[in-house]
């Protein structure tokens, strides 16, 4: 829930920082996107994100990260997050979700994208949809909200608005995000009673809600990483790292800053530049 460790505030040039780490990320989840096909393992993902990042004179957040073995984590079908690269072909119509981090610096970015193979079930493609409008909605609460638990009360009004009874992961959530990856505070997908902090400029926060097609209950294999869905049914994961400035928000890992994302909010994109 929304602790009451301390926050980590940033300077513009910080964030500016930031700013270059998520566009690493966003490079990375470009080629992933391009090279991604059947038949293709998740080992092979993993390597086209790590010569990306390592190009650009950056390091993977994720490699080492509590002994995580990878620069990916890639989750397919009912894997939600945290799904360790290897030697899985992908096949037609699979559910693929993909997560990145990258360090410039010392200082990070975070961003996660689901994409379904040709073959597609339409319904695995309306989950990745409504999974990603959730998140832009989430995004958006960061510049009309007072206080964080206006991105929760967003994510849950815009699945239910979906019109589908997606399950909301409520065990894996957004988080504080700036000198390390995980940060206070924590940044949840869905409604609670406590409002959380006031939201204020300085503040880097990683929106990131995960749904299911049934139920939101998870459970952890036996590599203690890969979380999946007790039901089997499939998921979906968007994520992007987002900069609260004193005229607005900035979305980091968003080539375009968020823009397109969020003009359908009403909301204009603030860069620190």
């Amino acid at each position: 829930m929304f602790g009451r460790e301390k926050i980590e505030y940033k300077t513009a040039e910080q964030v500016r920082v930031m700013r270059r780490a998520g566009l690493v990320v966003a490079d990375a989840h470009a080629a992933v996107r391009a090279a991604i096909r059947p038949g293709m393992t998740t080992a092979d993902l993993d390597a086209v994100a790590a010569e990306v990042i390592a190009d650009a004179g950056a390091q993977p957040s994720f490699l080492g990260y509590h002994g995580y073995p990878a620069t990916l984590c890639v989750s397919v079908n009912d894997e939600i997050v945290h799904g360790i690269p290897g030697d899985r072909l992908l096949e037609p119509g699979d559910v693929v979700s993909v997560d990145c981090g990258a360090i410039v610096d010392g200082w990070h970015g975070d961003a996660a994208f689901t994409v379904v193979l040709p073959e597609s079930d339409p319904a695995d493609v309306a989950l990745s949809e409504a999974t990603e409008a959730a998140m832009w909605a989430g995004i958006a609460a960061l510049a009309t909200g007072e206080r964080l638990g206006a991105v929760g009360e967003a994510v849950e009004d815009a699945v239910e608005a979906s019109g589908t009874a997606y399950g909301i992961v409520q065990e894996y959530i957004g988080h504080g995000i700036g000198s390390a990856m995980h940060q206070p505070p924590d940044v949840l997908n869905y409604r609670t009673r406590e409002k959380g902090p006031r939201l204020r400029p300085g503040m880097c926060l990683a929106v990131e809600p995960m749904l299911t097609r049934g139920s939101r209950t998870t459970q952890v294999l036996e590599d203690d990483w890969t979380v999946v869905t007790v039901d089997g049914s499939r998921a979906a994961h968007w994520e992007h790292t987002v900069a609260i400035g004193p005229d607005g928000i900035w979305v980091l890992t968003a080539p375009d800053g968020g823009a397109a994302g969020l003009a359908r909010h009403g909301v204009t994109i603030a860069p620190w530049d």
